[in-house]
């Protein structure tokens, strides 16, 4: 990626997207996303092609005479922190780049390979949570 790729990337994370900590199964604890949301397909699949990972969805329209098509661009796990890693000198908004700060500093020190958990690293992946969410 080249960093005029990556400083644009960021503007549309600032402007349209999400950074997030999600569940994608029942079992798990919530893993690093980021998502953004747009009418224009053509720009999330240029932003698909750049970063060569993730998957676009389109999003239900209930009334489509009164709005646009939308689609979302969705990138999990280790690809979203590697994207973070890549773009987040760019970020501009205070609250994004706080919880890419948090997450890119102690998400995967306190997610173990294995996925068993001792108490202490337990109480502070929760705490972890705590501040993610607190982020506005």
């Amino acid at each position: 990626m080249t960093d005029t790729e990556k400083v644009y990337i960021a503007g549309i994370i600032d402007g349209e997207g999400s950074i997030m900590l999600q569940k994608f199964h029942s079992n798990e604890f919530p893993s690093p996303c980021i998502s953004i949301a747009s009418t224009t397909y053509k720009l999330l699949d240029w932003i698909r092609s750049v970063i060569g990972k993730g998957v676009i969805k389109q999003k239900k329209n209930y009334n489509s005479s009164k709005h646009k098509d939308c689609y979302i661009y969705i990138l999990k796990y280790n690809d979203a922190i590697k994207l973070l890693e890549e773009i987040y000198p760019y970020l501009i908004i205070n609250s994004k780049r706080k919880r890419a700060e948090l997450i890119l500093k102690k998400y995967k020190s306190l997610t173990p390979r294995n996925g068993r958990y001792s108490e202490e690293l337990l109480k502070a992946k929760n705490e972890f949570y705590t501040e993610f969410i607190s982020i506005k």
